[in-house]
């Protein structure tokens, strides 16, 4: 997780830490044997950072019309 984040610093790639380490986690258990990974849990984080980016551009955009409509008036 250390090396990926640091990599993407250098870079100058934003990434989320949350994201890396638990993914460098659930491939740390995986490597031991893939049982030691709880895949349910494994799952519903996938579907929370595929979720992510849809829900943050929805909340963006009522937080816009939100502001338009307040500021004209």
């Amino acid at each position: 997780g250390g090396i990926a984040l640091a990599g993407t610093a250098l870079a100058g790639v934003p990434v989320s830490t949350t994201h890396v380490i638990s993914s460098a986690i659930m491939g740390v258990g995986a490597t031991r044997r893939l049982s030691a990974v709880r895949w349910g849990v494994a799952r519903r984080i996938v579907w929370a950072w595929v979720l992510t980016i849809p829900a943050s551009a929805v909340v963006a955009g009522v937080v816009y019309v939100v502001l338009k409509v307040a500021l004209s008036l």
